[in-house]
Formats: structure tokens, C-alpha cells, sequence
């Protein structure tokens, strides 16, 4: 019953926050299609439930001509980074379309944030039972984020902090848990 209240309430509060932030969409789209052109929705693989892979989207913040790797996250000073796209990463407008993510039931508004599928593979050798934390929906925001660990993750010490978050939320899930966070 309280996983049914959870994903009605995800795509109630999906719609609603993609109807409010439609405006902000628009302005950050068209900036983006005059700094860089199209796209302007970044798509990329991440692991969901059960392993599950699934496209999560962004509105993008990188220039279409850089030539590094996808797989290297985003880091303060990157070069990679537009103007714009600074900007959209610092207020975490470049995250609003994840709320598409969140109505096709791919994610969740709250739970363990999905990492790239190399970074699930690499991890899942790394720490033990890390495969653990796909045991639910990935989330726009989770348990670890709210305790400040949001942002690239430089070291298995840092993934396994969030990995121990990631567990500390699954095991303990109630919708007041949800709420809080």
C-alpha cells in the first residue's frame, strides 16, 4: 500500500513540479539552442531498479564539441562546461527534466541517485553488495544528498559513504522518510 501511495504520489508531484518549472525549462532551453544549438536534452544510460538500465534526462550543460569521454562527471572548473550550463548545474535546473523520467516510472522523486552504468560496474566490483542499493526506484534526490554527498564521486571511500546512506534509506523506507527527505 505504501509503495502504490509512493508512485501516485511521484507522478501527481512530477506533473505539478514540471508545470511549474516549465517557464524556467523554456528559458534554459532556449539558452542552450543559441549558446551551443541542438540537443538540448542530454541523454544518458543509468542503472534503476533491479539493475535495469533506463535513459536518464538533462538539459544539457556541456559543449556538443567536447571530445572527453561521457563517463567523466561533470567537476567545478570543468572545461567542458558552457556558460549556461554552469549556471544550470549550480541551481540544478539542468535536473528538472528528470521529472519525465519520474512519469515514465524510470526514477522515483526520492531515493538512491542512479549512476552511469560504468560507474555501477565498476562500484559493484569495488564494494561489497553494492548491487544492493538497486533493491528500489533511483530518486531526483535521496537520503545521501540531503546528508551532502551529491556531486561527482572521486573516490571508493566517497561511494561507499553514499552506498551506507543508499542501504540506511532502502532499509528504513516509509513515506514520512520520503517526506522528510
Amino acid at each position: 500500500t505504501g509503495l502504490l501511495i509512493k508512485k501516485l504520489l511521484d507522478k501527481i508531484l512530477a506533473l505539478f513540479f514540471l508545470t511549474l518549472t516549465l517557464p524556467l525549462i523554456i528559458i534554459a532551453s532556449i539558452s542552450i539552442l543559441l549558446t551551443d544549438g541542438f540537443p538540448i536534452i542530454f541523454k544518458q544510460m543509468r542503472t534503476g531498479w533491479d539493475g535495469k538500465s533506463f535513459n536518464i534526462y538533462k538539459l544539457r550543460s556541456l559543449y556538443k564539441s567536447s571530445k572527453v569521454s561521457d563517463t567523466i562527471q561533470v567537476q567545478s572548473g570543468d572545461i567542458r562546461q558552457m556558460v549556461i550550463g554552469k549556471i544550470l548545474r549550480r541551481l540544478s535546473i539542468d535536473e528538472l527534466p528528470q521529472f519525465l523520467n519520474v512519469l515514465r516510472g524510470d526514477m522515483s522523486i526520492v531515493g538512491p541517485r542512479p549512476h552511469m552504468i560504468e560507474h555501477t560496474k565498476y562500484y559493484s566490483k569495488e564494494i561489497i553488495n553494492f548491487m544492493q542499493r538497486h533493491k528500489c526506484s533511483p530518486g531526483l534526490t535521496g537520503w545521501a544528498q540531503i546528508h551532502g554527498l551529491r556531486g561527482p564521486t572521486t573516490s571508493r571511500e566517497l561511494m561507499h559513504r553514499r552506498y551506507q546512506y543508499d542501504l540506511y534509506y532502502i532499509k528504513n523506507w516509509s513515506l514520512m522518510l520520503d517526506i522528510y527527505i
